[in-house]
C-alpha cells in the first residue's frame, strides 16, 4: 500500500476514535463535577444528537458512488431500496444490511 493510503487509514482511525473519545471524556468530567453533590447533570442536546448526526453523515457520504456512472447509481439505488424493503419487513439491522450489500454487488457485477 502506498504511503498516502496508510495516512488516509490512520487519519480515519484517529478521527473515528476521537469522535467516540471526546464526548466520553467531556461527559465523564461533567459527571465528576456533580459527584460530590449527588446530582446527575442533564445530558446536553448536542451530545444526544451527535451520534445520529455522525451516522447520517456516514450514510450520506457512502450513498454517493465513487464513480458517477449510471451503473454505479443504479447499483446504489437498488441496494438502498432492497435494504429499505427488507428493513420494513423485518425491522432488524443484519438482514437488511446483508440484502443491500448483496443486491448492490449483484447489480454492480451485472451492469459492470
Amino acid at each position: 500500500m502506498s504511503q498516502e493510503m496508510w495516512l488516509t487509514l490512520v487519519s480515519i482511525a484517529v478521527g473515528t476514535y476521537l469522535i467516540r473519545l471526546l464526548p466520553y471524556l467531556w461527559m465523564r468530567k461533567k459527571l465528576a463535577k456533580h459527584a460530590n453533590d449527588e446530582t446527575t447533570p442533564d445530558m446536553p442536546d448536542w451530545l444526544t444528537v451527535s451520534g445520529p448526526a455522525m451516522i447520517a453523515a456516514m450514510l450520506g457520504s457512502s450513498l454517493v458512488p465513487v464513480h458517477l456512472t449510471i451503473p454505479s447509481w443504479t447499483a446504489t439505488v437498488a441496494g438502498l431500496l432492497a435494504t429499505l424493503l427488507v428493513w420494513s419487513k423485518t425491522r432488524s439491522m443484519g438482514l437488511p444490511t446483508l440484502t443491500g450489500v448483496v443486491v448492490f454487488g449483484a447489480v454492480k457485477v451485472v451492469l459492470g
